[in-house]
């Protein structure tokens, strides 16, 4: 059985070989590969989010961890995303939107804020 890329056919043996090639030389012909998401943390302590401001992709997932004593979400000012409520000790993933906003804050505690820099990969 073979495999067809650009009407050559490739024993199957070969296909790891082709889409390595195909990965290095796809910026070569205008096409892109699809970078890897990245798992960012976002610690939550003395009423703020460290770092307060950070550059992400969509399709990235943030972890905001709870090291105060309080309860916070994280919530986008606009309501596009939000985590549930984070107990104190307890951690909460959200997924980067690709139109998400970059702008959030805790719903309990509207002074403390942060930023999201949201890059298209």
């Amino acid at each position: 059985m073979a495999a067809r890329l650009i009407g050559i056919a490739l024993p199957i043996r070969g296909v790891a070989a082709t889409a390595l090639a195909i990965a290095t030389l796809a910026p070569v012909f205008g096409a892109s590969v699809a970078a890897k998401a990245k798992t960012i943390d976002i610690v939550i302590e003395h009423f703020a989010f460290t770092p307060a401001s950070i550059e992400v992709e969509a399709g990235d997932t943030l972890v905001f961890i709870n090291r105060d004593i309080a309860p916070h979400t994280a919530t986008a000012t606009n309501g596009s995303w939000t985590t549930r409520d984070i107990a104190s000790g307890k951690n909460e993933a959200v997924l980067v939107p690709a139109n998400g906003e970059g702008a959030y804050f805790c719903k309990y505690h509207p002074v403390m804020k942060g930023r999201l820099i949201i890059r298209t990969p």
